[in-house]
């Protein structure tokens, strides 16, 4: 367990359960709205988070009261072995807790996990005008290593209807 202090509260990163799943989906939800987090105009069902996602690396930041305050998990980039070691994280922090150092603490502590688990590669897809989320990534240690222009076609949020350029992060650890 990795644990953050906070001027209010103590944040801890632990392992993600379904007991956590509404309020994963929550933020997710929250992360959605924004228009700058994600393709998707929908949370998915917990079923299709659970399988879309490695068991071993994810985790929530809870504060003292247990309370959900974001998320980080990873999926596999290919099924083909030579990517065994390869993953692409995705990172949610809920609206009230933002600007509190919870995105830091979840993506050190999954940068620390992933290391133990034996990956080597972390990836991340985040929209160019996400600036807080290439800021925490820049500072964790990932490098922007392309632009996938027009790479989708938005359906919801501020840019609905345009299509959206997605920068790759990476991280080798």
């Amino acid at each position: 367990m990795v644990t953050a202090t906070q001027p209010d509260a103590t944040v801890h990163a632990v392992p993600m359960t379904v007991e956590h799943a509404d309020a994963v989906l929550a933020v997710f939800a929250e992360g959605i709205a924004t228009g700058h987090a994600s393709f998707q105009a929908e949370p998915p069902t917990w079923e299709e988070f659970d399988a879309g996602h490695r068991e071993d690396l994810r985790l929530v930041a809870v504060d003292d009261a247990g309370s959900v305050l974001g998320w980080v998990a990873v999926s596999p980039v290919s099924g083909r072995c030579v990517y065994a070691g390869v993953v692409e994280a995705s990172l949610y922090v809920a609206s009230a807790a933002r600007g509190r150092g919870v995105g830091r603490l979840l993506l050190e502590a999954l940068l620390d996990a992933a290391a133990a688990a034996g990956v080597w590669t972390v990836q991340s897809g985040v929209f160019p005008e996400n600036a807080a989320s290439l800021a925490l990534h820049a500072a964790a240690g990932f490098r922007v290593v392309g632009r996938r222009e027009r790479l989708g076609l938005m359906s919801h949020g501020p840019l609905a209807g345009r299509w959206r350029d997605v920068l790759l992060l990476e991280k080798r650890l």
